[in-house]
């Protein structure tokens, strides 16, 4: 499958999940009024509003550079990201005005069998979207799809904390399903932290990873003819990477032939990264050879690129 088509993929399969839980859990939560349950709903709802914004940012940013975007629009996954944790916030907040109350008004759980057999069930659909997702992000690296799925995972842990808590509840531990509500609302905290880091770096432009960038320079150095290289910037955007390069040659080295070095660069770092947009420049070597080794990599050479 295309990119594109994982993408849509992912995102009609996230819209459909969403509202089947909400239907699910809000049908549970009228039969056993348990307050962790009633996290897990409104955790749901929460991530309907995500997955309908993802539907909508993920088509935007797949659209195709123009005239007045010419990078693209990539940088409408970070916002989409950004607009989940707002939301992840909000549903938080909801639910801590319902588990206060509760800490000091413990109310009677009901049918915990039926919320148990809800609960299972709504862990087996979110667990086959979350493998569905995790396979999109591994060939799309999505920062929209990524931000979906972890939603889900944080669903998913919910789900088992809800199940204690109506297992307990079972047995007359009714105190407990406000605190399981409690550390399931700490942990969506944590994960809504992750979230909105990675779309400020993506709106911010932050580098790509060491990791990445280190392979990056392994291409360059052991590219034939190639002398060294410095001023490596990148930065993405959705799923586009963009990575900008001088490359060191001989000073007097024919201009068609410079430009074919660059050309053959270019291929081996797209084979590494598919949608990257990379530009190089050429730099003679006698200009190069005066700059510090602090600011550039040179063949044979352990100095890092600042």
């Amino acid at each position: 499958m295309t990119y594109s088509q994982l993408i849509k993929l992912a995102t009609w399969a996230s819209v459909l999940v969403a509202f089947s839980l909400i239907v699910i859990k809000t049908w549970a939560w009228d039969q056993t009024q348990s307050v962790s349950l009633l996290a897990s709903l409104i955790d749901s709802i929460m991530d309907s509003a995500a997955s309908l914004i993802n539907f909508f940012a993920v088509r935007y940013a797949m659209a195709p550079a123009d005239k007045e975007h010419r990078f693209g629009h990539g940088k409408a996954e970070a916002l989409a990201g950004l607009a989940q944790a707002l939301l992840i916030l909000g549903s938080i907040g909801l639910l801590l005005s319902q588990t206060v109350g509760r800490l000091w008004n413990p109310v009677v759980v009901e049918n915990t069998s039926l919320g148990i057999s809800v609960m299972v069930v709504s862990m087996i659909i979110t667990g086959a979207l979350i493998i569905l997702q995790r396979h999109v992000v591994k060939r799309t690296q999505s920062t929209a799809i990524k931000a979906d799925s972890l939603h889900y995972v944080s669903d998913l842990l919910m789900n088992v904390g809800v199940i204690i808590a109506l297992f307990l509840a079972a047995y007359g531990y009714y105190g407990a399903d406000p605190y399981l509500a409690l550390g399931i609302s700490a942990y969506v905290v944590y994960s809504t932290w992750g979230i909105a880091k990675t779309a400020f770096h993506l709106l911010l432009d932050h580098e790509l990873s060491d990791e990445q960038r280190d392979i990056i320079t392994q291409l360059a150095l052991t590219q034939p003819l190639v002398l060294g290289m410095h001023d490596l910037r990148s930065r993405k955007s959705g799923h586009m990477q963009f990575i900008q390069l001088h490359l060191d040659l001989q000073e007097d080295m024919l201009l068609m032939h410079a430009h074919s070095v660059a050309d053959a660069l270019e291929q081996r770092i797209m084979e590494v990264f598919p949608y990257a947009d990379v530009i190089i420049h050429l730099d003679p070597i006698n200009v190069t050879g005066q700059k510090s080794q602090d600011e550039m990599v040179v063949k044979g050479s352990d100095t890092k690129i600042i």
